[in-house]
């Protein structure tokens, strides 16, 4: 059976070109076929396939992960933009990298994603997903929306802003990160709900737990409707008086990693964090010799 890896590239950089043919190269010295997806490529429209490369920054991934969520095949991001959070590999590694990802010395770690609703007033639905995040806004940039927050079937707080970022940990160093929110480990498994330029003393990040159930209205009275956006690419309209529901999804995104580096320092790496004068944690102290006791004569 022909093995086949899908190449997902930002064709518009001649940077990625030239990346492009490097990977195909490596990919056709392995015996693996390389298909290239098109700019509008849908899943449906491409053959099976058991490896992904992405060569691009985090919204090339993000297009990527469109076509390989819901399958087994694993995501393997070469990062060709400014930060690249979600790709495991720079430009100059390429050869390598795919070389190790065709000869399956990789380990898969599954990130987990939103599922999002909108229930609106007329009585129609829209439905869509995320790995990084929701983003809630407002359609006329010079009106605020007015909005209502709930957690667990609860209401928490109402406040008018220019949105509200739901996000996952993958995606707290994304949009939400930009709008305030915290910077979450990849492993904490919760969602993130950060309000923006929010008009209200208690309008803070909040981080609830994976089974919690998020819910924001766009109350009737908002001098603006809203749109929800799904990792930058997907949009789901939010007219007056409708509902956006937030979920952890069933449905994980799968990311080849190459090395066992730890959060912290890709962290470091793609923020350029000043770390100089870190020692690291002391060797314990050698326990001082006790003195001897004098000797006791009668």
């Amino acid at each position: 059976m022909t093995r086949r890896a899908l190449v997902v590239t930002h064709g518009g950089r001649e940077e990625a070109v030239s990346a492009t043919h490097d990977a195909v190269r490596e990919l056709e010295r392995a015996g693996v076929e390389a298909v290239l997806a098109a700019e509008d490529a849908v899943a449906a429209d491409l053959p099976t396939f058991e490896l992904a490369i992405v060569l691009g920054g985090d919204g090339t991934i993000l297009r990527a992960a469109e076509l390989t969520r819901g399958t087994s095949v694993p995501l393997l991001g070469v990062n060709l933009g400014h930060v690249g959070f979600l790709a495991e590999s720079e430009r100059d590694d390429i050869g390598e990298a795919v070389r190790r990802l065709t000869a399956g010395e990789f380990d898969v770690e599954e990130r987990g994603t939103l599922d999002v609703r909108v229930l609106r007033p007329d009585g129609s639905t829209g439905t869509g997903w995320a790995l990084n995040e929701a983003a809630l806004e407002k359609v006329d940039r010079s009106r605020m929306l007015e909005v209502l927050l709930e957690v667990d079937g609860h209401p928490l707080s109402s406040f008018g802003c220019d949105g509200v970022v739901a996000a996952t940990a993958t995606g707290s160093t994304a949009h939400a990160f930009s709008a305030g929110g915290p910077v979450v480990w990849p492993d904490v498994d919760g969602m993130i709900l950060v309000p923006i330029s929010a008009h209200a003393l208690f309008a803070r990040p909040l981080v609830v737990g994976p089974r919690s159930r998020l819910a924001i209205e766009v109350l009737e009275r908002s001098p603006a409707a809203g749109l929800v956006t799904l990792d930058g690419r997907r949009r789901l309209e939010v007219p007056l008086g409708s509902r956006v529901e937030v979920t952890r999804s069933d449905i994980p995104v799968r990311l080849a990693r190459l090395t066992p580096a730890p959060f912290t320092t890709r962290l470091v790496n793609k923020f350029g964090l000043p770390v100089d004068g870190w020692r690291g944690r002391p060797s314990a102290p050698r326990p001082s010799a006790r003195p001897t006791p004098p000797e006791v004569t009668a």
